[in-house]
């Protein structure tokens, strides 16, 4: 992947994310129609998390990643965005029509990242040349 740091970790989640698009993405869309929330997030572990529901198990599918479904909402409500966070984070958070936002889970804590959603990320590509991890 030219032009983007290589971390192991991050290029199976990569690849996984890939393979997951198309259930994520409807998820996603599910999410906002319904008005449930205006930010969907979708959990990426490894291990056993109490965070959202299971959309897409690891061991099911034979992939390196399990994937749960959450909201903004849940994140605050169990203090992994903390309020006086919430404005900053709504203010950074990307289009959920077009990008994936993962609240990645390892050992070392979590992170939060976005992702294109493989049906945008050729244009996506060109608004975002500057080489970091979308």
């Amino acid at each position: 992947m030219k032009g983007k740091p290589s971390h192991p970790l991050l290029d199976s989640l990569r690849q996984d994310i890939e393979f997951y698009n198309d259930v994520i993405y409807e998820v996603a869309m599910d999410v906002l129609k319904e008005n449930i929330s205006q930010y969907p997030i979708f959990v990426a572990h490894q291990y056993q998390v109490d965070l959202g529901e299971v959309i897409l198990d690891k061991d099911e599918l034979e992939r390196e990643w399990t994937i749960n479904a959450s909201i903004l909402e849940e994140l605050l409500e169990k203090g992994l965005v903390e309020e006086q966070r919430e404005k900053d984070f709504r203010e950074i958070y990307k289009d959920p029509k077009k990008y994936i936002c993962i609240f990645l889970i390892t050992e070392r804590g979590g992170n939060f990242i976005w992702l294109p959603y493989k049906q945008f990320s050729k244009d996506l590509k060109k608004e975002n040349s500057d080489g970091r991890f979308n």
